[in-house]
């Protein structure tokens, strides 16, 4: 049996050339305020992150903007600028993508045959968990997102 750990491995090798994606953490100080600061960088494989040691389940993405002088439509669009600000003022570029809210999947419980995040051993097969609950073997799933990623 291919451990989890192997077939995200094969998956990073293969995205090698593939530009990474910001992960970002919120922070809060008294003198620099709000704001989500850069604590690192992965690729961004559907449902899944891939730095280059751990695996994270993707939380909310956003780009890193100015939101200017506009008038909102809805109270959550109106948040949602806010974060983007918080990004930019975090050290962000303008129009880059940031990964906030992501959590760690550990792998070695997928393996014991439970579940971490969007992926668990599902009747010996590693599987993920990726529209709904519907599941599939991760094996595909990540050999469909490498190609994705790299015919861009």
């Amino acid at each position: 049996m291919t451990t989890t750990a192997a077939l995200l491995d094969a998956a990073r090798v293969a995205l090698a050339g593939v530009a990474k994606e910001g992960l970002g953490e919120e922070r809060s100080s008294r003198w620099r305020g709000e704001r989500i600061v850069r604590i690192g960088q992965a690729w961004h494989v559907g449902v899944l992150l891939l730095t280059d040691d751990r695996v994270l389940a993707t939380g909310e993405v956003l780009r890193a903007a100015d939101p200017g002088r506009r008038g909102y439509t809805a109270e959550s669009a109106r948040e949602r600028a806010a974060r983007r600000q918080m990004a930019l003022r975090g050290g962000f570029r303008e129009g880059e993508v940031v990964h906030v809210g992501w959590s760690v999947i550990e792998l070695d419980a997928v393996d014991a045959g439970g579940a971490s995040g969007p992926l668990a051993m599902r009747d010996g097969v590693v599987s993920v968990r990726w529209s709904g609950d519907s599941w599939r073997p991760l094996e595909g799933y990540l050999s469909e997102q490498v190609e994705l990623l790299l015919a861009r």
